[in-house]
């Protein structure tokens, strides 16, 4: 899930103080460590060097002896029963042995033993340290906390920008909380900037989104009624007996083109609606769709040895737009028609889908590839191609929830599927 700026400025801001807390902590137990160490070594040898100092002018001085430090004075060759057990045949130099830290030297032919505790060492090192790293702790909590409120307060503006534009209606943008006088008081230079784009671009889409819809709206009519008076008109020019013929045959491809464009039209205004906007819908058996487009194309065969016809091997009942159907099984039909010269077009209706087989010239993988492109054309010399047939029934397909797929080869045919979610 995508996490907002606040939540991730707390999340950095966390890591900077454990990050720094890590580096405190081992960084102060790093130098205790070796402080101590050498505090303590300078700390004996300044003890021993100020016995020997002494020593050298009353030999029957005894060794330091303290709380926390203990000598002892062995000779060369001496009894060391004095001597803890451990500490025997220790060369000269600074050791540490059992929790203690022991420095040996050896003058004038005895041996010094001085003995301090490690843990008093390193008690007296903690408590020294431990002050400063907690102050040093504090301070890198106490300015990450500032920097984090200061933070959010300079993305404050930007939150709320984000609120503003996720109330956004798609369908009717209202920008007027992007107004400069609407803004928040510590909005900075950059938020100002960017209100406004976003209030210019708003306004630039709901005055789309308005022409859309006026465009669908007005399209409806405006495309249909022309088309309706030619259609009329050339159904009573065709029942005129002395009409020579000639005629007869413009005013057919008068009419075939006139229902082309109907096809066409309505294609057009189902995609220029908007995506919550759906066609009517009804019940309807998928084969009544299937038959009426089949009549429509079969003027396109009249004289080309090819046979169509349609196979039934299911009943599909829709709920949906049979209009949307009807064009898409329409394009797909025109298509095998105009590229299928011979043979047969077979148009099969099965539980959950409609196939449209045809034995016509069939298309290469480069072709099929780019065969759902808007305006492409297979055969650029046939002038029934228009290049938008397979696009539409794609479109359709996708705004729909109907799946279309294509499988074709050079000279065997192709085979076009829709596939229905029932």
């Amino acid at each position: 899930m995508a996490q907002g700026l606040p939540r991730k400025l707390r999340l950095a801001f966390l890591l900077q103080v454990l990050m720094a807390s890590i580096v405190i902590v081992a960084g102060t137990y790093a130098a205790v460590a070796i402080a101590s160490q050498e505090l303590a070594r300078q700390s004996l040898e300044s003890e021993a060097a100020h016995y020997w100092a002494r020593r050298a002018g009353d030999p029957s001085i005894p060794p330091p002896e303290g709380a926390s430090l203990h000598g002892y004075l062995i000779a060369d060759g001496g009894s060391a029963v004095a001597l803890p057990p451990g500490l025997r045949g220790l060369p000269p130099g600074l050791h540490s042995v059992q929790g203690l830290l022991v420095l040996v030297q050896q003058r004038e032919g005895v041996n010094l033993y001085m003995v301090y505790s490690q843990r008093r060492i390193d008690e007296w090192s903690w408590w020294i340290a431990v002050t400063p790293m907690l102050l040093a702790l504090l301070a890198v909590a106490a300015s990450s906390w500032f920097t984090y409120r200061m933070s959010r307060r300079m993305v404050a503006p930007l939150q709320w920008l984000a609120r503003e534009v996720r109330r956004w209606d798609p369908v009717e943008i209202d920008t007027s909380a992007l107004a400069p006088d609407q803004l928040p008081p510590d909005a900075g230079i950059e938020t100002q900037q960017l209100a406004g784009a976003l209030q210019r671009m708003g306004e630039r889409i709901r005055a789309f989104v308005r022409r859309e819809r006026d465009f669908t709206r007005e399209a409806s009519h405006e495309l249909r009624t022309p088309l309706t008076v030619i259609r009329v008109a050339s159904d009573l020019m065709r029942e005129d007996p002395d009409l020579p013929e000639r005629a007869q045959r413009s005013l057919a491809r008068i009419q075939r083109a006139g229902r082309d464009m109907e096809a066409v039209i309505d294609a057009f205004l189902i995609l220029a609606r908007e995506s919550d906007i759906e066609p009517q819908r009804e019940d309807f058996d998928v084969r009544d769709v299937v038959f009426e487009e089949v009549e429509k194309v079969r003027h396109l065969v009249i004289g080309k040895p090819v046979e169509l016809q349609v196979l039934e091997t299911g009943a599909p009942r829709l709920h949906a737009s049979s209009k949307v159907l009807g064009v898409m099984v329409g394009n797909l039909l025109a298509n095998a028609c105009t590229f299928t010269e011979q043979g047969r077009i077979d148009v099969r209706i099965e539980p959950d889908r409609v196939v449209v087989h045809d034995s016509g010239i069939g298309m290469s993988p480069d072709t099929l590839q780019r065969a759902y492109e808007p305006f492409y054309r297979a055969d650029p010399a046939n002038p029934a191609t228009k290049g938008m047939g397979l696009s539409i029934v794609r479109r359709l397909g996708e705004r729909f929830g109907w799946p279309v797929s294509l499988e074709s080869a050079p000279g065997i045919g192709t085979t076009a599927t829709i596939r229905f979610a029932i």
